[in-house]
């Protein structure tokens, strides 16, 4: 990750600077003292975050971003402020910040923003390779009728090993999402599509039933892990290892389940399950097959 600080504190600038250096979050290619200097060098470099102070002179971070927006830059930008209130909160929501660092700058709190920012920018181009290469899918399969969304769910599903009791809340869950009137290319938080699907469900107890389901989905994920580093461990090339492994989870955590396996270790092994990512691209590919079929 490639960071760009502007902050009239050279304080500030300096601490967040040995965080980012300290933490291994990526390098620090510039900084500025104010929003003018700063729009040159930013335009110029190209960073994936700017990190930004809100109250600076002459041109303060709202007004900054605004002009680097107009400009065409499209790297993401994180508010750092001493002063939080609703309205300026929502100003910043508006021009695109969805993080804030408060000052005075805590160490944890910072590590923990940035790290959230670098996922988040992780799955942001997954999905952007995902997408193209849907667009250059081959459709040699076609059929008469159109697929339904649960028959192309399930078909998905299929090919990973996966169908139970866990695919059926997520087939239900894709089924909810493709019949929204207006479709959104990032889904809605997570609690909010547990919480429809068990309220789908006419469960008594939506909270518990929304934890059940969380779970129920984190295991089948967690099957298709250990389904695709089997076959990859079998066969590298095998063609659902090669499709799936690396457009579905983050491709390490399949290669650390078949070191596993590989090795015969004894004893459970930790995977990192990204439930979000799995669902999202599930949804896009799900929705490319549906306008297609």
């Amino acid at each position: 990750m490639r960071y760009f600080i502007v902050d009239d504190d050279t304080a500030s600038r300096k601490m967040l600077e040995q965080i980012i250096t300290e933490g291994e979050l990526g390098m620090v290619i510039g900084e500025a003292k104010n929003g003018v200097k700063s729009l040159s060098l930013i335009l110029s470099t190209h960073p994936d975050v700017v990190l930004i102070d809100f109250l600076m002179p002459e041109l303060d971070g709202i007004e900054t971003i605004e002009k680097l927006r107009t400009e065409g830059f499209q790297g993401q930008f994180i508010m750092i402020s001493q002063v939080v209130n609703k309205e300026m909160v929502g100003e910043a929501y508006e021009k695109g910040v969805e993080f804030f660092i408060h000052k005075p700058i805590n160490r944890v709190e910072v590590y923990s923003i940035l790290r959230k920012t670098a996922e988040q920018l992780r799955l942001k181009d997954s999905l952007k390779t995902i997408r193209e290469s849907l667009a250059y899918i081959d459709t040699a399969k076609t059929t008469e009728r159109q697929r339904s969304v649960k028959e192309i769910v399930l078909s998905i599903l299929n090919d990973m090993g996966i169908i139970g009791a866990g695919s059926d809340d997520i087939v239900l869950m894709i089924e909810m999402l493709m019949n929204r009137s207006e479709r959104v290319a990032q889904l809605p938080p997570l609690k909010d599509l547990y919480e429809a699907v068990a309220r789908q469900s006419e469960a008594a107890n939506i909270n518990k039933e929304s934890k059940a389901i969380e779970q129920r989905i984190r295991r089948t994920i967690l099957t298709a892990v250990n389904n695709l580093a089997s076959l990859g461990t079998i066969d590298y090339t095998n063609p659902e290892f090669e499709y799936y492994a690396p457009r579905y989870f983050d491709f390490q955590e399949i290669r650390n389940q078949m070191k596993y396996i590989q090795e015969g270790s004894s004893g459970p092994t930790k995977v990192k399950i990204n439930i979000k990512k799995f669902l999202q691209v599930l949804y896009l590919e799900t929705e490319h097959k549906y306008i297609r079929t």
